[in-house]
């Protein structure tokens, strides 16, 4: 794939989500709709969101964000709950930036949503997968271009380009009471044929504490 066709691929992507704040902002004030990593896990509002089960027990489903004290807590004492967009409320169903995504909102013991990760989903379909890689620019882009730390690894023995790319990245940005960190990759291994291929974006907000 060359890279004139990334940015006319990148052009009709478009970017769903709420903008909350004053556009002129350079950070938006929220990070997913109305969640804000930061903010008490009761301002969360049960409408417009399904399938709230626990990212490490999938088998223990959630009536409402309330229950969350439900689910394990792992070894820094927070709470994984994985959830969906209500298909009434986003006819695409679970899509960041029209990237079908899992998201996890991450709830510490005293009831603070301490994170949230956005993680393109493996198993979309392969002409949706193979822009997954984009998401992790959407990200960046919305959080603002500038002031991100990115480390970009090269390719081991066992790893080949696709379609002439190669792609191992990691970026970080502080933003206003929270971490940003962006995680892409686009290789092939050895063993995958044409349709099977690493490609994917994962993104992680957490709480910064002072």
């Amino acid at each position: 794939m060359k890279r004139t066709s990334f940015a006319a691929i990148f052009a009709m992507v478009l970017l769903p989500f709420v903008m909350h704040a004053a556009a002129a902002q350079a950070v938006p004030s929220y990070d997913l709709r109305d969640i804000t990593v930061g903010m008490p896990v009761g301002d969360l509002p049960n409408e417009g969101y399904v399938n709230l089960t626990c990212a490490k027990d999938p088998g223990r489903k959630l009536a409402t964000w309330s229950a969350w004290r439900d689910c394990p807590a792992d070894e820094q004492a927070r709470h994984a709950v994985r959830f969906d967009f209500d298909p009434e409320t986003s006819q695409d169903g679970t899509k960041v930036a029209g990237h079908p995504v899992l998201l996890t909102v991450l709830v510490d013991d005293k009831g603070t949503v301490t994170g949230l990760t956005i993680e393109t989903d493996p198993k979309a379909r392969l002409y949706i997968r193979k822009k997954a890689f984009l998401l992790g620019n959407q990200v960046k882009s919305r959080y603002g271009a500038e002031g991100w730390d990115c480390r970009e690894q090269q390719p081991t023995a066992n790893e080949q380009p696709v379609g002439g790319v190669f792609l191992r990245e990691v970026c970080r940005k502080t933003v206003p009471g929270r971490m940003v960190t962006v995680e892409r990759e686009l290789f092939r291994k050895p063993d995958q044929d044409a349709k099977s291929f690493v490609d994917q974006t994962l993104v992680r907000i957490t709480k910064q504490t002072n």
